[in-house]
């Protein structure tokens, strides 16, 4: 039986331990044991010559830089399955997490939005939070 391709989002912290050739990963080790499950689950569900788009971040910052490219990569391939622009997507998201703010100039009314390059790591994982509902609503499991 053909596996279909997989259409899943993960997100997890690993330690990752080089060995001498530095292309080679070595130790893979997930900061959740449930993480490691839910990476195993994802690889049976890949069919054969199937990419993967991975992201990883090595920084020292609060972590918004990973939020960030997750959040990103998300709200893209909402776009993409919806039909939408990712600015469409993007505005929606914001409005629907909370970081927008009605505002009157010169008597019209405008709904302004926090860059999310601007925004707090509490308020990027509201995001997140929004763009898993999302894709639960749209059929793309971001869990």
């Amino acid at each position: 039986m053909k596996q279909q391709k997989a259409i899943a989002h993960l997100n997890y912290k690993v330690k990752i331990i080089k060995g001498i050739n530095n292309n080679e990963i070595k130790h893979l080790t997930f900061a959740d044991p449930a993480d490691a499950l839910k990476f195993d689950s994802f690889l049976n569900t890949l069919v054969e010559d199937q990419h993967v788009e991975v992201f990883y971040d090595a920084n020292k910052d609060d972590g918004t830089l990973g939020q960030l490219a997750k959040i990103h990569a998300c709200i893209r391939q909402i776009a993409i399955d919806t039909g939408s622009s990712f600015e469409e997507v993007k505005f929606d998201t914001k409005r629907l997490a909370g970081l927008c703010v009605a505002k009157e100039i010169n008597g019209i009314n405008y709904l302004v939005c926090k860059s999310l390059g601007k925004s707090s790591k509490e308020e990027l994982n509201l995001v997140i939070e929004t763009i898993k509902d999302i894709g639960d609503t749209v059929g793309i499991n971001f869990h």
